[in-house]
């Protein structure tokens, strides 16, 4: 993928809901809700303070995180989806729990 965010702006590869819910029933696609959980496939720099300098990013490549439902812009890239979202549309990273 050759897309690089500009600014605050991080490119998210959204995680498609299952298929099948735990109990062996198979969702159609208008049942599936709008993935609200991805992976942070790009990051830009960050944004930039009046003074110029920029103000660093708390997330980073290959994080996981939650975003606000109906947040950023969606593209299609190589038949994949992404999901371009400003920093502070970002709700939380989820952590893996290792320490």
């Amino acid at each position: 993928m050759n897309l690089k965010p500009l600014g605050d702006r991080v490119v998210v590869k959204p995680v498609e809901q299952e298929e099948q819910t735990s109990t062996g029933i198979f969702l159609p696609e208008t049942a599936k809700e709008k993935p609200q959980q991805g992976k942070v496939i790009a990051a830009g720099p960050g944004a930039r303070k009046e003074s110029g300098e920029r103000i660093a990013m708390d997330v980073q490549v290959n994080d996981t995180v939650l975003y606000a439902k109906y947040a950023g812009t969606s593209i299609k890239l190589d038949g994949q989806e992404y999901l371009i979202l400003k920093e502070n549309d970002i709700l939380a990273i989820v952590e893996n729990g290792k320490k």
